[in-house]
């Protein structure tokens, strides 16, 4: 076995798990980027697995590997960027266990992200979201499920982990209305509840049954609810509310998207970006920025208040020459 494998071991083993106690994703994103790094560099050198060296991963290595994901496998460039910062923790990692490779590890982390153009972010306006959660049958379990799972969603900007992940004994529908939920980073953030919410999820549980520990939108069989099988019914319930609101047909509604729809909200009743970031459960302020560019009726108003009052347009006149001399002291 060479070096490179016990110290891959040591990085999820010791660093990601131990250390850094990484969240499940985290932790599956990086073993999808190493076997697909792996499997690369075996079809490309000929070595199993096991027999790789660090100097086989090379910076010429590695940069075949990200332009093949781009290219071959059809990924994002966003997708590229974060398999690159999966590596470069890796090496980041065996710098230390091995400074006699620390020439190939130094060009391998000067490797620097794509830059990509970043898109406005798509949301939902109140015409398309009342369609929108009008979609779900109330008249069927499944239905009157998926309307309070998505009329939170939109509410409160949960992330689609954090919204599957609920128990019942998060949501607390009594004076103070929240619900809490452990949010990126291991961080817990606490969501106040509008009163509509609040009676749509009292009726849920009044239904669903409150046992603390069970999940609170449930499949039939009583289990989480995955990823996949929320963007499924999105997707199924988009293509019913485009019958009746037809701007729908060029939007694809996915978890992110309510997320986004849940702060464009806020900001368009006026609340400040810093309480925003607090609500989404954003590490950084800056990262809340996207929904200003995205708002054109903030630019529109902001446009508005620049335009002098009542000014007649006509040619420019310049200033006298002496009150000009005055104004310039």
């Amino acid at each position: 076995m060479s070096a490179l494998a016990p110290t891959l071991q040591a990085f999820f083993t010791d660093r990601l798990i131990r250390q850094r106690k990484a969240s499940p994703h985290t932790i599956a994103a990086y073993r999808d980027t190493m076997r697909l790094l792996l499997s690369f560099a075996t079809a490309r050198l000929g070595k199993q697995p096991s027999k790789l060296e660090i100097g086989d991963l090379d910076a010429p290595l590695v940069g075949a590997f990200l332009d093949h994901i781009e290219s071959e496998r059809g990924n994002s460039v966003r997708t590229r960027n974060t398999r690159l910062a999966a590596i470069r923790s890796l090496f980041r990692y065996a710098a230390f266990r091995h400074p006699e490779q620390a020439a190939v590890i130094e060009r391998v982390l000067s490797i620097p992200p794509k830059r990509f153009e970043r898109s406005i972010v798509t949301f939902l306006n109140e015409e398309e979201l009342d369609a929108f959660l009008e979609a779900p049958d109330q008249g069927t379990w499944t239905g009157r499920r998926d309307h309070a799972m998505l009329l939170l969603a939109a509410q409160t900007g949960l992330r689609v982990s954090e919204l599957t992940g609920l128990r019942c004994a998060d949501i607390h529908l009594a004076s103070g209305a929240h619900v809490s939920c452990l949010g990126k980073g291991r961080k817990r953030r606490i969501t106040p509840l509008t009163t509509g919410t609040v009676a749509v999820l009292r009726t849920w549980l009044a239904e669903r049954g409150v046992n603390a520990t069970e999940p609170l939108f449930p499949t039939r069989a009583g289990r989480v609810l995955s990823r996949d099988a929320v963007e499924r019914r999105l997707s199924k319930y988009t293509a019913k509310a485009a019958s009746g609101c037809p701007s729908l047909c060029s939007k694809k509604v996915t978890p992110h998207v309510l997320r986004h729809t849940a702060a464009m909200r806020l900001l368009q009743a006026g609340v400040d970006t810093s309480v925003i970031a607090l609500w989404l459960g954003h590490e950084q302020v800056e990262t809340t920025q996207i929904y200003l560019h995205a708002d054109l009726a903030l630019k529109e108003r902001a446009l508005a208040r620049t335009k002098p009052p009542e000014v007649q347009p006509g040619r420019y006149r310049p200033p006298d020459e002496l009150l000009a001399f005055l104004d310039g002291l």
